[in-house]
């Protein structure tokens, strides 16, 4: 068996959609990713979900980043910038969702609509980080990826997209096949989750990168990953 690459630093799960997610120890994947991740959404009446973009799928919705999520059970809890904290869905979490982003909206679990941005699982690496960070004469935390999982590995450059094609073990159960390099937007400039806004990060990709930073993988086994677990690249 090959030698680790690297070791998972941190787990991070989105219960809805383009909210701040929750720091978890360890979590199951399946086939669709990492269990309960963008589950749920905010719509609007026409079943856009709201994102930081607007595409065929998505509307950007501005604010949805001073909201943080987090599961009871299996059902989202949802924090308000003023501290109120509402369970589920229903009338008065969406009457508190509408006043928040100022348009009729409500909270929605996932149906025939995926939402995933462009794969089940999102991983980026420290190098990777560190690279950026250089280039950007500033640190760049992970956080703005809203990636699954960061690896930490050491060295130069984006290694992990010389990992597209390949088979990926996560710990003793999980295997990810990479599918493609994750394409960035404008969500790694917003202010969430402790971190202010800078409107270079993204430009900062860009230059380097053509736009991506992480990767894209797909579920080719499921099971349990936790902090510390070992990634293995054949």
């Amino acid at each position: 068996m090959s030698p680790p690459v690297g070791r998972v630093a941190a787990i991070e799960r989105f219960p809805v959609k383009s909210l701040v997610g929750e720091h978890l120890e360890e979590v199951a994947v399946d086939s669709r990713g990492v269990v309960g991740d963008r589950l749920w959404s905010v719509r609007d009446p026409d079943g856009k979900l709201g994102s930081g973009k607007t595409n065929t799928r998505f509307r950007r919705m501005d604010g949805l980043l001073d909201l943080a999520a987090a599961y009871d059970g299996g059902v989202p809890v949802i924090t308000f910038p003023d501290s109120r904290v509402l369970r589920g869905p229903g009338p008065e979490t969406d009457r508190a969702l509408s006043e928040h982003v100022g348009r009729p909206v409500s909270l929605g679990r996932e149906e025939a609509l995926s939402h995933l941005d462009e794969g089940p699982v999102h991983l980026v690496t420290t190098a990777s980080l560190a690279t950026l960070s250089r280039a950007h004469g500033a640190p760049v935390d992970w956080r703005r990826t809203r990636a699954n999982l960061l690896v930490n590995l050491e060295g130069d450059g984006f290694p992990e997209h010389g990992w597209v094609g390949r088979l990926v073990s996560v710990g003793p159960e999980v295997v990810l096949r990479i599918r493609d390099v994750m394409p960035r937007c404008v969500m790694v400039n917003a202010a969430q989750d402790g971190l202010q806004a800078d409107a270079q990060v993204l430009r900062t990709v860009t230059d380097l990168t053509e736009g991506a930073l992480g990767v894209v993988a797909d579920v080719e086994q499921g099971g349990v990953v936790t902090e510390g677990a070992a990634v293995i690249v054949p």
